[in-house]
This record gives structure tokens, C-alpha cells and sequence, in this order.
């Protein structure tokens, strides 16, 4: 397997010596990328919820997994496609901005929406400070502007019939303006930061979320794609289940349509028959924001031995 030499790739934590050896090709083994840094813990935790525990140990960046027939590494977002692309990896996670960025060819499997801070895709915006004059792409004419994606950024620019200069930036974007850039090209989820620096957002260049990703040659097998079609599914699941718990209680047959009404399912509840014929249970799935007003409710229409209980994943 050829890998890009250093240099060949802007951003890079390049894949060592010790990293092929660990992850050369074994039968009945899936390779997955892992993204390290801002996604790690909130992947970890989605991971967990769909039933695949790991363990990191501290600046290791190879995590247990109880399953025999996993086996993982951590590594930066921006380098997954490149890497999976390559075949390092079966499957990854990485942003659909890093897919683009890069130019990758790979298996998009499956999106999975969630972020650092919350359960929503992020964005790349166009940023100035809050006192620039610039107030379009086109007040960009001849100037500079910092971002970890050129690539995308040149590509805006040129969409735009503007000229400006593209350089990449390692970090720290948001107070690189404006002693050294006019303008920054930077990912926000809540756009924090960016009014915490004083900036303002002039355009949104492009709405990402994070990836689930294949290696080509990978997906072709019927053993890995069955894994990965598999992890797929219980990760989006959990997804799913984000935010949602389920509701069971008895009530009498009578108030059974009044109650329905109140419920507000994902789909109509389930109702079983009981050993009374005159009484019946219900059980369904509801947001949890709502339980608290719906709870009271229910009560008051007839319903009894009502309880409340966490759910890890819904399948559609």
C-alpha cells in the first residue's frame, strides 16, 4: 500500500510505522477510524449507545472494543477519508467538509447527525471582524483569508468570480483576523466562538455533519459490509433514540380513546389486552421534553401505573 509522503498532505498525523503493522489485514477484522479531538468523546459515547464499548487509555491511540471482531484507531477527522480511501481503514467517521476537502473516494454510508455540542450538523462560514467593511464574498477582492479548508475556499471564491488569497491555517483561526487575515473560512456549531472573538459571520459556505464511510474495495466484501451495514444501523438507532424515552401504563377500556389523543407518539401506541377484559396497557415512544405535561394529563384521563424509562436505540 503506497502513502502519501510528508508534505503531500497539509494536516497530518501520518500514519507510522507501528500504525500499518497494527492494522495490516486480517480475516474476519474490521478496520475503523475513530475520529481524535472535538468528536472523540460524544463518538465514544454514541458508540457506547449502540452497543460498542471501548476503552481508551491515556495518549494511546489504540482503544479496546469488546467485540473480537473490531479493530480501532484514533485519529484526526480531517485525515479519515484520505485513509480509508487508501484502505488503512474499512470504515471511518469523518465530516462530509472533509470528504470535500480532500476529494476522496469513498462509500458514504450513512449520515450521522450529531456534533460536539449538540445533535445538529455544523457549518463553514465566512468570518470578519465585527468592524471590517467587508460585507459580501465580493468585498474579498485581493484579500487574505485563513482556513484549515483551502480547497473549499477556493472553491467559494471561484464560484464568486473573486480573487483572493487561500492560506491554510493550523489553528487558532478566529484571532488571526485582522492583523494576520482580512477574513477566516471557519467551521461553528453555536457560533460562540465567533462572537467571542469579535466576528461576524458574512456567508455560510457550506452545512456538514458527520459520516459514516467505507473503503471501496472493503464494501465490496459481503462479510465487511454486512459489519459495516450492521454498525450503521445500531449507531443510527442510537441517534434516533436521542432525546426520546418510552411510556407504559394501564387504563380502563373506556378512556382508551381519550388517552390517544393525549398521547403524542412517533406512531400510535401499543395497546395490549389484559387478563381484565375491561382494562388495557398502553406503551409508546415520546420526547422526553414532553413527559413532564404529558404525565399529569394522562393521569387525569384514566390512566394508572404509569412509569417513565430510558431507551438506547430506535430502529426504524
Amino acid at each position: 500500500m503506497a502513502f502519501m509522503k510528508t508534505g503531500d498532505f497539509p494536516c497530518s498525523n501520518f500514519i507510522n510505522q507501528e500504525l500499518v503493522e497494527h492494522m495490516s489485514a486480517t480475516e474476519r477484522i474490521l478496520k475503523l477510524g475513530l475520529p481524535k479531538g472535538s468528536l472523540q468523546d460524544s463518538t465514544l459515547d454514541l458508540f457506547a449507545k449502540a452497543g460498542f464499548h471501548f476503552s481508551v487509555k491515556s495518549r494511546s491511540y489504540f482503544p479496546s472494543i469488546d467485540d473480537d471482531e473490531l479493530e480501532a484507531i484514533l485519529i484526526r477527522a480531517q485525515e479519515m477519508a484520505h485513509y480509508v480511501e487508501l484502505g488503512a481503514f474499512d470504515v471511518g467517521l469523518t465530516g462530509k467538509d472533509w470528504i470535500i476537502e480532500t476529494g476522496a473516494d469513498v462509500v458514504e454510508v450513512s449520515d450521522l447527525v450529531y456534533s460536539k455540542a449538540s445533535m445538529r450538523p455544523v457549518r463553514w462560514v465566512l468570518a470578519v471582524p465585527e468592524s471590517s467593511s467587508i460585507q459580501t464574498v465580493k468585498d474579498l477582492e485581493g484579500k487574505h483569508i485563513a482556513t484549515e479548508v483551502v480547497s473549499i475556499a477556493k472553491k467559494y471564491l471561484e464560484k464568486n468570480g473573486v480573487n483572493a488569497h487561500v492560506e491554510f491555517s493550523w489553528g487558532a483561526t478566529e484571532v488571526k483576523p485582522p492583523e494576520l487575515a482580512d477574513a477566516i473560512v471557519e467551521v461553528t456549531e453555536t457560533g460562540s466562538s465567533l462572537r467571542a472573538n469579535k466576528l461576524r459571520i458574512v456567508d455560510v459556505l457550506l452545512e456538514s455533519n458527520t459520516k459514516l464511510i467505507a473503503n471501496r474495495q472493503s464494501w465490496s466484501d459481503s462479510w465487511k459490509r454486512e459489519k459495516i451495514e450492521n454498525m450503521s444501523m445500531l449507531l443510527q438507532g442510537a441517534i434516533n433514540a436521542q432525546g426520546k424515552v418510552g411510556l407504559k401504563m394501564n387504563a380502563p377500556k373506556s378512556a382508551l380513546e381519550k388517552l390517544t389523543t393525549i398521547i403524542p407518539a412517533l406512531r400510535q401506541p401499543t395497546v395490549s389486552y389484559l387478563s381484565d377484559e375491561d382494562w388495557v396497557a398502553l406503551e409508546v415512544i415520546v420526547e422526553e421534553s414532553v413527559v413532564r405535561s404529558v404525565i399529569p394529563d394522562l393521569k387525569r384521563a384514566g390512566a394508572e401505573g404509569i412509569f417513565e424509562y430510558s431507551i438506547s436505540k430506535l430502529i426504524d
